[in-house]
């Protein structure tokens, strides 16, 4: 695939569209959406196969940043492009071109200074877990597997002291680059459906494992590893061994990712 340098915030060139594409990817045999060095990336993929329908070299510009191994239900990416193809009929095309494992659900035009990333105004998370003795031959890529015992009600009173706008400074794994740690949680709710748990998680942006951390330290609280306050003593303290573990990428979905001119 042909080279291209990385895309910065600006308007289209003259002639060209710039549309939003909504992708849906299981992201275990892949090293994240980004393109990565030596590794097979989604936007990879993507790129690989728009230029095979449109026969040019395309860069895609994606909402957000999932790691190796995390899911997407709802991911958005844009482009620009001379293509005269209807921005609805991109995934009938696309899919045709695309692993299994990556599907455009889809489209969009946008207007010319729009930018995926920098135009989100929020985002929902899902992370499930599969509580069970034994783990699953069939979830096993979309949830992370806990034999142990879980306070469940101790969770969900935990889950409160996210909420609101805080410091999430603890919250940010190593290798962070955020400009400020400030974020805004509008949802985080834990559901019990039989072995399934799933926690969602809405916010106006995350931080680098944000929700991999929320995750893993929900999990220590429920195990009594960590007290129940856990989450409020780390946004009081930004001190990140207030908090559990990072929990497994296979258990994280990108759900959502919420634009202003969107109901």
């Amino acid at each position: 695939m042909t080279d291209l340098p990385p895309i910065i915030r600006q308007a289209p060139p003259e002639g060209t569209r710039r549309l939003l594409l909504t992708i849906s990817y299981d992201g275990t045999n892949y090293a994240g959406w980004q393109l990565q060095e030596n590794a097979v990336a989604v936007q990879q993929r993507v790129e690989e196969a728009l230029e095979k329908l449109i026969h040019t070299p395309v860069r895609v510009t994606g909402a957000s940043r999932t790691d190796a191994g995390v899911h997407a239900l709802g991911q958005r990416f844009h482009f620009d492009t001379f293509s005269r193809i209807p921005a609805d009929k991109y995934a009938f095309a696309l899919n045709t071109c695309l692993p299994p494992d990556i599907r455009i659900l889809a489209g969009r035009e946008v207007p010319g200074d729009f930018h995926a990333r920098f135009d989100a105004q929020g985002k929902r998370y899902t992370y499930r877990i599969h509580h069970a003795p034994h783990a699953s031959a069939l979830y096993r890529n979309i949830t992370a597997h806990v034999p142990y015992r879980l306070d469940i009600a101790r969770m969900q009173q935990a889950l409160p002291d996210l909420l609101g706008t805080h410091d999430f400074a603890a919250f940010q794994a190593a290798g962070g680059t955020a400009k400020t740690t400030v974020r805004t949680l509008t949802e985080a709710r834990l559901l019990q459906q039989g072995e399934l748990l799933t926690l969602t998680v809405c916010g106006n942006a995350f931080l680098y494992n944000m929700v991999r951390i929320i995750a893993g330290s929900l999990l220590e609280i429920g195990m009594g590893r960590i007290p129940e306050d856990a989450f409020r003593t780390a946004l009081a303290t930004g001190d990140r061994l207030a908090l559990g573990m990072t929990a497994p990428a296979c258990g994280l979905e990108l759900t959502r990712v919420y634009y202003a001119d969107e109901p």
